[in-house]
């Protein structure tokens, strides 16, 4: 291709990117609730002339984190904010699935040890908001001397900050967590091994795409699809990516999301989208690898990498792992895309990680000027260059550390999902239990039942289990 006309390509596809940022941005201001203080310009956090960082000088917080690409960007940035505010940090960080574990329990110990940790925005925080662990956020953020006047909630996406908002169904709920990272679901492909088998074309719907990787695991010299095929709940948000893709226009509101109609007695688990959610899923894993039943993220991650796969739906924050070169056989050899549509617009969902305060903090006012130091802006683009999570409209706006550090059809892949995107929690202390049927449901159909009778049998097992074990 002539250096001119790539470079003419290049212009316009940022500048659509930027088109894609810039509405994105706007949405955020004209959909938000009044949930907190008015949004501000967004200038960076650390030029509030105004604002004390130093008025908690001397403390020191314990930080509980998670293993996490976050968390490998966080670190080094660390002594800045010791500097900034006189705060000495006490970092500790585990590895899933440990993580959940510890952090629940230190949750619950007398003295709780850390101040700050980081929080799975779903059934688990609101679990733990039922439990009385987590400190709301709103009363400091709405306090001028702990909080900047430039600190932009609104610069979140709605959906993200209604995730850690309790009780979901009131006209005031309280905020309980602030977004750090999320992760859409999106379509990774291997550019070779479509050119090999495709002619290059990249499948634009679900059902071709099932087709493609059937055809490609057919022929033995590659497989067709990778996926999270574990019989565990762990995989349910990147079913429910999937779902929402066919869900269409129709509101999924919080608490239930789409799997209950409204009331945890009326499971929506045989609706139709739900069905053929659930069995594009299973077929998908068909055009797998033998032993895909035993594979979660690490392993479908790891043979994606390897270069033997031709697709994988999963978590977007997998990007940046595929472009480093010392580590990744097929840097500079992956597509991403959002998910194939179903009907006529491609839709996905999110998950998020956030931080929060335990209710028995020892320093709560030290916490938050943390939160609010590693929430802002400007560290969350320097940060988000780990996970390409960036969960702030303003990191995408404009050329930054962020954008220019990650691949651009990455980049623009995953902004486009966040216009479409919704959450994938279920606001239930037990969800985890209905999302564990739900995955021997896809289990079901992977071998041989039909759809819509593991449909059938699930709303039963499901309507079973909440009425055994009441409402919450």
């Amino acid at each position: 291709m002539p250096k001119l006309l790539a470079q003419s390509i290049g212009a316009l596809r940022r500048r659509r990117f930027m088109q894609l940022a810039a509405a994105a941005g706007m949405a955020s201001l004209t959909t938000c609730r009044p949930s907190a203080r008015p949004p501000t310009d967004g200038a960076a956090i650390e030029s509030g002339q105004d604002f004390d960082w130093r008025q908690f000088a001397g403390d020191q917080i314990g930080l509980l984190l998670d293993d996490h690409p976050w968390t490998t960007g966080l670190l080094p940035y660390l002594p800045d904010f010791e500097a900034l505010t006189g705060i000495t940090l006490k970092p500790r960080t585990v590895a899933e699935p440990a993580y959940f574990v510890e952090m629940e329990a230190l949750l619950r110990a007398d003295p709780v040890p850390m101040d700050v940790f980081f929080l799975p925005m779903d059934s688990t925080a609101y679990r733990l908001w039922e439990d009385d662990l987590l400190l709301p956020l709103t009363p400091l953020l709405n306090d001028p001397k702990l909080t900047a006047a430039n600190y932009n909630l609104f610069d979140f996406p709605e959906g993200f900050r209604l995730a850690a908002m309790y009780p979901p169904d009131s006209d005031s709920p309280q905020l309980f967590g602030i977004p750090a990272t999320f992760e859409a679901y999106i379509l990774f492909y291997n550019k070779r091994l479509v050119d090999q088998f495709l002619a290059g074309r990249v499948p634009q719907t679900m059902v071709e795409l099932v087709q493609a990787a059937n055809q490609i695991n057919e022929s033995g010299q590659a497989i067709g699809a990778v996926m999270r095929g574990v019989k565990s709940d762990v995989i349910i948000d990147t079913v429910a990516g999937i779902v929402l893709n066919g869900w269409g226009a129709e509101p999924t509101p919080l608490p239930f999301n789409l799997w209950f109609d409204g009331d945890w007695q009326q499971p929506n688990l045989t609706d139709p989208r739900i069905v053929e959610g659930l069995t594009t899923y299973a077929q998908l894993m068909q055009a797998g690898p033998a032993n895909i039943k035993q594979m979660n993220w690490p392993e479908a991650t790891q043979l994606f990498q390897a270069g033997k796969a031709a697709f994988y739906i999963d978590a977007s924050l997998f990007g940046p792992v595929f472009e480093r070169r010392d580590t990744s056989a097929i840097a500079g050899q992956v597509g991403y895309t959002v998910l194939p549509r179903v009907h006529q617009q491609s839709l996905t969902g999110h998950w998020l990680w956030g931080l929060g305060i335990p209710r028995q903090s020892s320093h709560p006012q030290a916490a938050w000027l943390f939160i609010q130091w590693a929430t802002s802006p400007e560290m969350e683009a320097k940060i988000a260059v780990a996970t390409g999570g960036a969960p702030r409209f303003s990191s995408w706006l404009t050329p930054s550390v962020y954008t220019e550090a990650i691949n651009f059809d990455y980049a623009l892949a995953v902004q486009t999902a966040m216009q479409t995107s919704r959450p994938t929690a279920v606001l239930h202390p037990r969800w985890n239990q209905v999302a564990l049927a739900i995955a021997a449901t896809i289990h079901d159909i992977y071998d041989g039942v039909e759809p819509a009778l593991a449909a059938d049998q699930l709303q039963a097992a499901v309507r079973q289990m909440m009425a055994r074990e009441g409402s919450p």
